[in-house]
């Protein structure tokens, strides 16, 4: 009697996607690797500015002190244009770009996730099978803002890490005070207030161009009043954030920094061998976050409610 044959092993699939996940990250799989690439490219950057970019003006600032953060910045090119290359106003440049990506998030929302839809049927279909619209919508605002959760999540924890380490090599005034207002759990509850704008705008307008109109307007006017307005960053009612700035002789003391620029003689005189220089933390930064994030969250809130009753409303027209 011939002996049975093994048992071909089990091969155990790893959990997908499926149903209305599924359908929709295959549907807009393109605005999901353009995402997935604006976090990587954006993330990089960051990185590149915590390590190896950090290097030459640190070196000027332990060098020369403050002195040496401004040589940096103005002989790096025009600052504050596009065409700088100074490290300051690289620092800047990732939070441009979470605006724009939050303005992004708005378009995206009121043209290719529900207005497109809207327009050419594929919405009416789909709730002729076996979705009904609360939960196609359910989907459509679910896995993107998961998605948008995690990414702008990601920037925010690396841009936090940057700051905390080299805060000190930006160049005096309204700018880092603006950034430092700028960064933290309001930035991620920005582009989830957009793709509720842009939901409310898509359902409403049922039309894709008027849709993308209303909507960027909108969430570019969200944009402007987080950093315009009082009591969240009011970058223009507000003092400079305090900055300590110390120079430290060959014994290890602390002195008041000199003034010596880069004059190697006069740094000579006053036996100074380093600087040290960093913005104080400001005692507002979590209270004004947490109640921007608060006004952010509970508008996004508000319009998802509006957005449901826009959709039956239509549904059922």
């Amino acid at each position: 009697m011939s002996a049975a044959a093994p048992a071909a092993p089990v091969r155990r699939a790893l959990p997908a996607p499926r149903g209305l996940v599924w359908t929709v990250l295959r549907l807009h799989r393109t605005a999901l690797w353009i995402w997935t690439g604006f976090v990587v490219l954006t993330a990089g950057l960051l990185l590149w500015l915590y390590g190896p970019g950090a290097g030459h003006t640190q070196h000027l600032l332990d060098t020369y002190g403050y002195a040496g953060v401004q040589q940096d910045a103005w002989t790096s090119g025009i600052i504050g244009s596009p065409f700088s290359g100074s490290y300051n106003d690289l620092f800047q440049d990732p939070a441009s770009l979470l605006n724009v990506a939050s303005f992004a998030v708005a378009v995206f929302a009121a043209g290719s996730l529900t207005s497109r839809e809207l327009e050419n049927g594929t919405a009416r279909l789909a709730w002729t099978q076996s979705v009904t619209p609360a939960r196609w919508l359910a989907a459509k605002l679910a896995v993107p803002a998961l998605v948008v959760t995690a990414g702008t999540g990601l920037l925010v924890v690396l841009y936090r890490m940057l700051w905390s380490a080299h805060s000190n090599l930006l160049l005096a005034g309204i700018g880092p005070r603006a950034l430092y207002f700028a960064i933290g759990p309001a930035t991620v509850a920005a582009p989830l207030l957009g793709l509720a704008l842009g939901a409310v705008a898509g359902l409403a307008l049922r039309r894709t161009l008027p849709a993308l109109a209303v909507a960027g307007t909108a969430q570019y006017a969200v944009i402007a009043f987080r950093a315009n307005s009082w009591p969240f960053q009011g970058r223009y009612q507000q003092p400079e954030l305090s900055v300590r700035s110390r120079a430290i002789t060959s014994t290890g003391k602390e002195i008041p920094d000199p003034g010596c620029y880069d004059s190697h003689a006069c740094l000579a005189r006053h036996d100074v061998v380093r600087f040290t220089r960093q913005y104080l933390p400001s005692p507002d930064y979590w209270p004004r976050q947490l109640l921007e994030t608060g006004v952010l969250l509970a508008a996004t809130v508000i319009l998802v409610a509006v957005a449901f009753g826009v959709l039956r409303k239509r549904s059922t027209s």
